[in-house]
């Protein structure tokens, strides 16, 4: 697989709590000139990425209920609506993982939905923190993701936890059959890892090292 068909799969990320206004715009430019699918800002950024990007092919993507997952259905709803009518075109929610772990679909499956129909027809992507979980929560939460009406389920949020593993990334495709997105995220720091992870079943990369990716240069970034 080429470094551009490569590019076009990364979401260009840039979550850090002390990312600067400059730090978003560059983020931004990068992803024109690399034809990277998006770039991943925290929602106070949303409203500006959207502006520096108005007219080139890359979406804005944000996060909700990030980086834990345990807030409210209905704050998460909000987080979304909020982020839409700033201009996001895909939001990467943090699945209740306390809920799963206790055993309460449900409430997982309610939550999602929550982010789904706030979205609107967006695209929504779960994220399940794989490193928190063992392969049969994976499995489970993979599959009230898809029944929520999810578009993909993600590996990691990047905050701790263990980032993306093929091992990981192939159950979840696996479980969520061809149709549904699988995004890898978390230690994706060079092209022979994401090729990795694409050959394990990912349709989608979150890397803050993107660039070091589709140039070789060695990354050393977190996410």
């Amino acid at each position: 697989m080429d470094l551009k068909t490569i590019a076009s799969m990364i979401d260009h990320t840039l979550l850090k709590p002390d990312a600067t206004a400059s730090q978003i715009e560059k983020l931004c430019r990068e992803a024109e000139e690399y034809g990277f699918a998006s770039v991943c800002v925290n929602p106070v950024w949303v409203a500006r990425a959207a502006e520096w990007l108005k007219g080139s092919d890359v979406k804005v993507c944000t996060v909700v209920g990030f980086p834990l997952g345990a807030t409210t259905k209905e704050t998460k709803a909000f987080e979304t609506r909020n982020a839409i009518e700033n201009g996001a075109d895909e939001i990467d929610m943090v699945m209740n993982i306390g809920a799963l772990k206790s055993g309460d679909h449900t409430l997982v499956r309610e939550d999602i939905a929550a982010v789904v129909e706030a979205a609107g027809g967006k695209t929504v992507k779960v994220i399940l923190e794989t490193g928190l979980l063992n392969d049969d929560e994976i499995r489970i939460a993979s599959t009230l993701a898809k029944e929520a009406g999810a578009h993909f389920v993600k590996t990691s949020t990047g905050f701790g936890y263990g980032g993306a593993t093929e091992a990981a990334v192939r159950l979840m495709r696996e479980t969520v059959g061809p149709d549904m997105g699988v995004k890898a995220s978390g230690g994706v720091r060079d092209a022979e890892t994401a090729r990795k992870m694409i050959e394990a079943g990912a349709n989608r990369i979150g890397a803050s090292a993107s660039v070091a990716i589709v140039t070789g240069a060695r990354g050393t970034q977190g996410y």
